[in-house]
Parts: structure tokens; sequence; C-alpha cells
């Protein structure tokens, strides 16, 4: 496992303008340009710069070349990698400034906070602190440090080390993280704190984080805007978890017929939360809609008359009488905190509208009383309209896979959010630089039925160039939200990422193709290379619900990523179920970006299986390719190619262009097409369609990700194609 390297500048002042995924990404294209010609001058910035999404909506080739040219007259003059930064912030401060917003102010960061000012919400700073002395206060390995004082960094200073961030992910969503795997000490050294963070972020990102603009370095350094970003968002997962369907079926008092509850499933939880509170206030006689946790709630209103109605006990007509929104605020807090809401907000807070912790603070108000009725019809109905749980899982695999990817729309349902294609185009784009034809695609919201058409149309189209199997499908398809063929193309589009992962690889397959009865094999022989005696026959090979395979694939990559001192014989339902926990966890830890649950592996899911074990092969080969050194073998009959001359070394191209993932080879057989039964998931449009040819088959695919492997959890780079 390699150490963590981080991008380092001379200037404390500019080193701290950018995360480490910036700086990373940055000096990539700085020595892109480099190799090309030997140096880089002024003159080779403007096209550079105007690929990037930072620059593209705003500023030309030729404005670019106007700016740079105010501070340097001579476009052949050499410049070092510092003024090239110092190039691209001051574009980005002219393309914000002709934008007229600062929302462009980063291309790389999707949180409200911008690498060029970095502010901290002192109010909720102290929510946040407030939340975790609550939570984790009674924590065995934290209680020596908490409570923290919100007024000092002891928040920064604890999160230093990874624990902190990690138990709260569990608290969030519990079972996230196999707590054994975390590393708990007094002293850890930077192995275990960085074991620690990738561990975190790899989590987060399975629980639906956003963390594509920050790596394992910047949460050792705990850099302040990042932290806090990701602790509000670890938050929020967990006061917003009970709003769905599945969790609250009661929910389904809110709408009226069968078209609404699809409607409800496809809000995401702060809409859903806005739809509840507006039910309660519309009984209550409230005249107002509220459409936002800021200025609709600032006057203390609608508190008001949401706790008279879900507490008539502790109601006070006092409330609704106080002229002074302040003093109101204060009365709402009073009649909450009998409630035991009051935690998350002051009278401060409400006036001055502060969105996050205004909605924290509703969302515990439902967690305490949501008022619902428990018509069981009602919530049979309920209950009868949420997917079974192969389709469930499914579905949950390709959310956290497509919001882990950075693009700008947050998926809350797939099968809702991906009928306007336009999220499937943005996925798209960012797997497949340029294919997009965005001047024919249209962007939400979107009232013209025929303008989705258009869109699921071109995703269709690009499908077909990249290879898929779409045969007798058509955009109609996707958008009448035909859920079988949803997942087969999103299957297709998660193998198409892993090839062109691989691809990347600097190796050569020396004319053989990579095929998943490669992976199963490479797995079985670094298993064996390592002495162990486990071997699987195939990915539904039944033994691997024992999850020991697993961990000594995971030990023959890593040695030391196992303690086997907390594995299981797995010969029990409960020792399957902590042998899969591990398992997941050790591979995040280690640096694989999974979506897989314990379940998947206990039940021998085989593509769940073979996800896992292509991201480990990934992960390992990663590794032997950034060790030239060693001149170390990938065990696919390819070596690391030693560049003493300089050349470029060649990268798997065509050899591996046809890898196939599917559910005949998952037998352990050659590659080959698929039958039609149902285990290999081909599925067929029944319905006549136009623009279509014939039949579409799903080939299962690794779920990729895993960017920068354990020293450096990264999806951001390419938010600047």
């Amino acid at each position: 496992m390699a150490g963590f390297v981080g991008v380092l500048v001379s200037d404390p002042w500019l080193q701290g303008q950018f995360t480490q995924v910036e700086l990373r990404t940055l000096k990539s294209r700085y020595i892109s340009i480099k190799n090309e010609s030997g140096r880089v001058t002024v003159g080779d910035l403007p096209p550079m710069f105007a690929k990037l999404k930072a620059f593209s909506e705003m500023l030309n080739v030729d404005e670019i070349r106007v700016i740079l040219g105010e501070s340097c007259t001579n476009m052949e003059e050499e410049i070092d990698f510092e003024s090239f930064l110092r190039a691209f912030l001051n574009l980005q401060a002219r393309a914000t400034a002709k934008s007229g917003s600062s929302k462009h102010a980063s291309s790389f960061l999707k949180a409200a906070t911008t690498t060029f000012q970095h502010t901290i919400n002192v109010s909720e700073k102290s929510s946040y602190v407030a939340h975790i002395n609550s939570y984790l206060g009674e924590d065995p390995f934290l209680k020596k440090y908490l409570p923290m004082d919100p007024g000092t960094n002891a928040l920064f200073d604890l999160a230093k080390d990874g624990v902190l961030l990690c138990k709260l992910i569990n608290v969030a969503v519990p079972g996230t993280i196999d707590e054994r795997a975390i590393n708990t000490k007094s002293v850890l050294n930077p192995w275990e704190r960085n074991e620690n963070h990738t561990l975190c972020l790899n989590s987060a990102k399975a629980i639906g984080c956003t963390v594509v603009n920050i790596g394992t370095q910047d949460l050792v350094e705990a850099r302040p805007h990042l932290v806090l970003g990701l602790i509000s968002q670890i938050i929020k997962i967990q006061l917003l978890a009970d709003l769905n369907l599945k969790k609250t079926p009661q929910l389904v008092e809110l709408v009226d017929d069968s078209q609404d509850v699809e409607e409800l499933l496809g809000l995401p939880p702060e809409k859903v939360l806005l739809k509840w509170m507006n039910f309660h206030l519309k009984k209550a006689g409230y005249d107002k809609q509220v459409t936002n946790f800021s200025s609709d709630v600032k006057d203390g209103e609608a508190y008001a008359y949401l706790l008279n109605a879900l507490a008539p006990e502790h109601a006070s007509p006092s409330t609704l009488d106080a002229k002074d929104p302040k003093e109101r605020a204060n009365m709402v807090l009073e009649q909450a905190e009998k409630l035991d809401c009051k935690r998350y907000l002051t009278p401060s807070d409400i006036v001055e509208g502060s969105p996050n912790l205004n909605l924290a603070f509703v969302a515990q108000i439902f967690q305490h009383r949501n008022g619902l009725s428990t018509d069981t019809k009602k919530i049979s109905f309920a209950e009868m309209m949420t997917d079974d749980t192969q389709t469930s899982r499914e579905e949950r695999c390709f959310r956290l896979w497509i919001n882990s990817l950075g693009t700008a729309t947050y998926v809350n349902n797939v099968f809702e959010d991906l009928r306007n294609g336009w999220v499937m185009l943005e996925v798209l784009d960012k797997i497949s630089p340029g294919s997009v034809n965005w001047k024919h695609a249209s962007k939400p919201p979107i009232k013209m039925p025929f303008r989705k058409v258009e869109n699921c149309n071109q995703v269709i189209k690009i499908g077909k160039q990249l290879n898929f199997s779409l045969v007798n499908v058509a955009g109609n398809d996707i958008v009448q939200g035909n859920k079988k063929l949803i997942l087969a193309y999103l299957w297709q589009l998660m193998r198409f990422t892993m090839l062109q992962l691989l691809k990347n690889l600097r190796y050569h397959a020396q004319g053989k193709e990579i095929t998943d009865a490669d992976i199963l094999n490479w797995a079985n022989r670094k298993v064996k290379k390592a002495g162990r005696s486990s071997q699987m026959e195939s990915f539904k090979d039944k033994n691997l619900s024992t999850g020991i395979f697993f961990l000594e694939l995971l030990s023959s990559v890593e040695p030391r990523v196992v303690n086997w001192s907390l594995v299981t014989k797995g010969e029990t339902d409960e020792d399957k179920k902590l042998n899969a926990t591990y398992i997941i966890s050790v591979a995040r830890k280690l640096g694989c970006s999974i979506f897989l649950l314990p379940e998947d592996i206990i039940e021998v899911n085989q593509k769940m299986i073979l996800t896992l074990t292509a991201s480990i092969m990934y992960w390992s080969l990663q590794q032997q390719a950034g060790d030239s050194e060693t001149g170390e073998s990938t065990d696919l009959d390819a070596s690391p190619v030693g560049s003493a001359n300089g050349e470029n070394d060649k990268v798997l191209a065509s050899e591996i262009s046809d890898l196939s993932i599917n559910d005949a080879a998952s037998d352990g057989t050659p590659s080959q097409q698929l039958g039609k039964d149902e285990s290999s998931q081909e599925v067929e449009n029944t319905g006549p369609s136009s623009n279509s040819e014939n039949g579409v088959t799903i080939e299962g695919s690794p779920s990729t990700e895993n960017e920068k492997a354990s020293t450096h959890v990264e999806g951001g780079g390419r938010d600047t194609e």
C-alpha cells in the first residue's frame, strides 16, 4: 500500500486556495502540457483552460487569452506550476465576476463554500458539535474527548484521526461501517490515520454523501469548510432517513391517489418534509404555503401553527399573539423543547432564516411527532407501491454510484429521477466526455413530454455508440419508467466505466482479452500465491457466503489490512453477517469504492460478488501500476512497462475492449453471449417502440469509482473536463 503524497506548493496562501483533489487535477493538466512540448508557456494555457467546466460556460479561448495577456504580454514566456495556479485563480475570479454570481466560483466544489471564500457558519458549527456531543457522548472510545466546546477548534482536532467521522456515519446509517475495522488508538501513525479517512470517505459515498471535492489529506489537515460540509451531509442523511414510504408508510396520507404516490416516491426527502409540513399547516388553518426552510419560516408563525397542531397539549395562544419575530421564535423553541426538539437552532437562527438548521429542526419535529394516521388500508397500499428487495437493492446501488460520480443533479430515486433523460446525459458526459450533444438536450424542469423523449433518445443513441446491447429499446421506454430496462442500461454503463478505468492502467495484456473469467482466475491465483487454500469455483459459489475467501483475497493484496483475530469461521448466519460486514469495511478501508450490502455476500448475489472482486482487482493492479521499480507481475500475463528513456507507457486498449462481465462466465466459463433465462437478465421490450432494433442484454459490471485507491478518494478530477 503506497503512502499518501500530497501536491505541495511553496506559498502557504496559494496552497490554501485549493483542496488536494483540485491540486492533483490541475497538476496533471500542467504535466500533460509539459510532456507534449517539454515546457509550459502562457500561450499553452488558453485552449486548455477553455475546456475546463470552471470557464467553458463563461469564457472562450480568445477572452482567456486577453485576460492572461493583461499580466503577461509575452505568450512564449515559460511558467512554473505556481504561476499556473495563480493564472487559474485569476481566471476563476474573472469568470465569477462575469457571471454576476458567486455560485460559479469553483467548478470543483458543490457545497456552498468555495475555494475563494471558505466561510464558516459559527451557529451551524455549534449545532453540529451539540449533535455529536448528544449522539456520541457515551461512545467507549470518544467519551474521553466529549463533550466538546463549540467555541474552540476541538471538533477539527478530533476529526483529524478519522475515528469521529466514521462513528458519525454509523450514527446516521447504523451498520455502514464495521467498527472493528476502524483504527482506534490514542496515537495513530500516518498509515492508520489515512486508512480511517479512506474508510470514512468510501463509506460516506455509500450512504449518499457527495465527496468529490474531498481527499484524505484534506481530512488529515481538518480543513474546516470541508469537515463541516461533510458533517452537515452526514447529519442531514440521519435526520431525513425516515422521510420515505418504505420507512414511514403513513406518509401515503399526504397524497390522494396512486399517481400522487408515484410522485411522492420521486421527491427528495426535504421536499417530502415540506409536503408534510404544509399538510399539517393547511389542517391547522395556516393560509400560506411554506416553500423553503429560510424566508418562509423567519417570522415563526408557521412553526407556531405546526406545533399547536401536533402538540395541542403544549399549545399557547400567546405564541401567535407575539408581535416581535424573535420573541415568537423564542416561544416556539420553548414549546418545542417540551418535545425535545430544541437542540439544533436558536431564536436568532429562525429569524435569520438559516436553511440547514431550520431543516434540521423540522426534521426533528417529524421524528418525534409526525401526526400521521395509522390507517391500515392506506399503509398496505403504500407498502405495495415500494419495490421488491432485489430491485430495491439494485436501485440503491445505482443511485449511490451515480451520486458518487459528482454529477450536478443529485439522484433520490433512480426510477423517477432518470425518466426525463437529463441525469443519464450528465452521467454519460462524465464517463465519456464529449459524447453528449447538449444543444439537443432539454434541462429540467421539462414541461413538454416530447422533450423528455428527445433526451432519452439521445441516451439510447450514445449507448449504442458505446456498444451497449440496446435492441428493441427506444427513449420512450425510459420516459415510461421501465425499471428492468433502466437497470439493464445502468449495468452496462457501469461496465463501460470499469473498462475505461482498466484501459487507463499502464499495462500490456499481450494480446489477451480480460474477461470475467480472468477476474475469477486472478482472484484465485492471488489467494493461492499468498499460501491460502480457499478458491471460488464461480461468482455463484455458495461457499463464498462464509466470507473467508474474500478476507483471504484482501489479505493477499495487502497483508496488514485484515485482523484475523476478528474473523469467524462463517458457520452460522450470525458469523457470516459478521464476516460480510467486516469484508466491506476492510475493502473500503483499503480504497475500494463499493456499494454492496452484507446480504449480497451472504446470499452470494453474483453481480455484487463480481463487483467486489473486480474492485479489489482494480485496486491491486493500480498499486502495481504505481510501483514501477518493483517489476511485479500483474497476474494477467502482464508486466509493468519500465520507461528508462522517457517513452510513454503503453496502456490497455483493444486488449480489454471486450471485457464481458456476465452471468455465463460467473459460472467460471469463458465469456459468451447470454441466453434468455432469468439469471442472464436479458430484457425484451414487450411493447412496440419506435427507432428500435431487437432485445436488451444486461452484462453485469463491477462497480467503479475507486479513483484514487487507499491514498486519496476523489471523483472530482473529471469535473474539469
